[in-house]
């Protein structure tokens, strides 16, 4: 979160006169809830490209690596956006959080069970009696729902033992874990910056197995946009909700089209990135994006079905969500502009690049 305060200021330090100038420009905030990297190119390219400000706001992205919650900060005033994962988003209303999902960007779950290939974890069955790594505090229900399909009891670890696990997976490349649960666009991909000691190059995809969350039907919603629903029904916010979509999605239109771009946009804004796995995370990223049959953020109503569903069933909620939970009109609004100007919302000719992966993601 330091890294892009300061390079708010910054900017605002140096764009002082302009800023100063046009009193247009309406400042809002968006929470993120991990740091700078392509999973959230929209945004920073947003940003970058005048996007926001052509729509009459100023815009500051907030970083988290873990300990700031985006649905906590929306719903406590801190920021008018978030962007966060549907479960977080339905159990943080349940304790009335009165937040609304107003874009639903991700089509499709990037969570994965990683393994090396040796330990011959090819299916659910090969998991009986593993140590497997999740993600707490809300990343972890992807990984219950998975127990469930495999006939297990997440709660009693009746077939499998699961562990709490980092965000990396050094316990993984350690030996202390047989799988652990990794996003496709950023912890798989390190793996394949990393070198395999048997054979002193890089690992290659054929020295992994992956479990995909969405093959065996325990994938659920993930990065969407939220807004409070009582700023929204106040004053003008509706249009600034409104104007923010129509460039945030001008920008994912672009970063689908020009991946490259945005993957050099993020590294101008941290080096360290690195440029493979920026380019390997964009076009990963875009994977869950494109095609958006409806429109890039509209609602796709059996994947909401099935993550109520499951969470539910493992009581990380206590009732249905309450209707309006989420809210397509806006996102409708904007991509019909959108298309009016020519663009293409739906990306459904679109399709992936090949990217090759270098040491260290450099």
């Amino acid at each position: 979160m330091l890294r892009i305060t300061l390079l708010s200021i910054v900017l605002n330090l140096l764009s002082g006169i302009a800023v100063a100038a046009d009193d247009a420009l309406v400042p809002v905030t968006i929470q993120l809830q991990w740091v700078t990297q392509a999973q959230f190119a929209g945004y920073f390219v947003a940003n970058e490209l005048g996007f926001y400000e052509e729509e009459g706001l100023w815009v500051t992205i907030l970083e988290s690596e873990g300990d700031i919650q985006p649905a906590e900060a929306v719903a406590a005033g801190d920021a008018e956006f978030g962007v966060t994962w549907l479960p977080k988003t339905l159990i943080a209303n349940e304790a009335d959080a009165g937040i609304v999902n107003i874009a639903q960007i991700f089509q499709r779950s990037g969570t994965v069970l990683v393994s090396f290939a040796e330990t011959g974890i090819e299916s659910l069955t090969d998991l009986v009696f593993r140590e497997i790594g999740y993600w707490p505090h809300g990343n972890e229900f992807e990984f219950y729902a998975m127990t469930f399909v495999m006939g297990s009891d997440p709660i009693s670890g009746e077939h499998l033992s699961l562990v709490e696990q980092p965000f990396h997976l050094g316990p993984l490349l350690d030996g202390e874990l047989d799988a652990a649960q990794a996003l496709i666009y950023n912890g798989y991909g390190r793996l394949l910056g990393e070198t395999n000691p048997a054979t002193g190059e890089l690992y290659q995809e054929s020295d992994l197995n992956v479990i995909d969350m969405n093959d065996i039907g325990a994938a659920m919603l993930q990065d969407h946009i939220i807004a409070r629903s009582d700023w929204l029904a106040m004053g003008e916010n509706e249009a600034l909700a409104l104007g923010f979509l129509k460039a945030t999605i001008r920008a994912w239109i672009h970063c689908r089209d020009h991946p490259d771009d945005c993957a050099r946009i993020l590294l101008a804004i941290d080096p360290a990135l690195g440029e493979s796995h920026q380019q390997w995370q964009m076009n990963e990223v875009n994977k869950l994006i494109w095609p958006s049959p409806q429109g890039i953020g509209m609602m796709d109503a059996a994947l909401w079905n099935q993550t109520v569903e499951w969470l539910l069933t493992f009581d990380a909620l206590v009732d249905e969500p309450a209707r309006g939970a989420y809210r397509q009109d806006l996102i409708e609004e904007a991509l019909a502009a959108l298309a009016e100007e020519g663009l293409d919302v739906t990306g459904e000719n679109w399709r992936p690049a090949a990217v090759a992966l270098r040491a260290g993601g450099q």
